[in-house]
C-alpha cells in the first residue's frame, strides 16, 4: 500500500473509497428482494457519489490548504472484506453494510484527527457524520426486522 504523505494523497484515496461504497450499495441494492431496502441502498449509493463531488470539489479548487506531515495511517486496517453474493439474506446484507459504514466512519474520524489545518478536520468529521448516519438506518432496520424476528 502506497504512504499517504499529502492531503492530495488523502484526498484521492477518500474519492476511490466512496466510488468503492457506492458500487458496494448499488450491488446490494440488486440483490434486495425488499422494494424498500432497494430504495435505501440506491440512496446511499447516490449519498456516496455525493461525498465523492464534495471530495473532488475541495481536490479541485484546491480551497483548503494542505496540512504538513501527515503520517501514514496504515489504511489496511479499515479495509472491509466484502463477501456478497446471490445468497446472500436480508440479515447478512445489514451486517455487511454495517461493517462498512463502520470502517468508513472511522476512517474519516482518523483522519480528522490527523490533519492540523481545521478546515481539513471539519471535512473529514463532516463525513465520519454521514457514514455513522448510514451506520444508524442500517442498525434500526436490523432492530426492527431482524431482532424482532428472533
Amino acid at each position: 500500500m502506497r504512504k499517504l504523505d499529502s492531503f492530495e494523497d488523502i484526498i484521492d484515496f477518500a474519492i476511490q473509497n466512496e466510488i468503492e461504497a457506492n458500487q458496494f450499495y448499488k450491488d446490494m441494492a440488486k440483490q434486495m428482494k425488499n422494494p424498500g431496502m432497494r430504495e435505501v441502498f440506491e440512496g446511499f449509493a447516490e449519498e456516496e457519489l455525493g461525498h465523492k463531488k464534495k471530495l473532488e470539489s475541495i481536490k479541485q479548487s484546491k480551497s483548503i490548504q494542505p496540512a504538513q506531515n501527515i503520517v501514514d495511517l496504515q489504511i489496511a486496517d479499515y479495509v472491509v472484506e466484502v463477501e456478497s453474493g446471490p445468497d446472500m439474506d436480508y440479515q447478512d446484507a445489514l451486517v455487511l453494510a454495517m461493517k462498512n459504514e463502520k470502517a468508513a466512519f472511522r476512517l474519516y474520524l482518523d483522519l480528522a484527527n490527523k490533519v492540523t489545518n481545521e478546515d481539513q478536520k471539519s471535512l473529514f468529521l463532516s463525513l465520519a457524520n454521514e457514514e455513522a448516519k448510514h451506520k444508524l438506518r442500517f442498525e434500526i432496520e436490523y432492530d426492527e426486522i431482524v431482532l424482532k424476528e428472533n
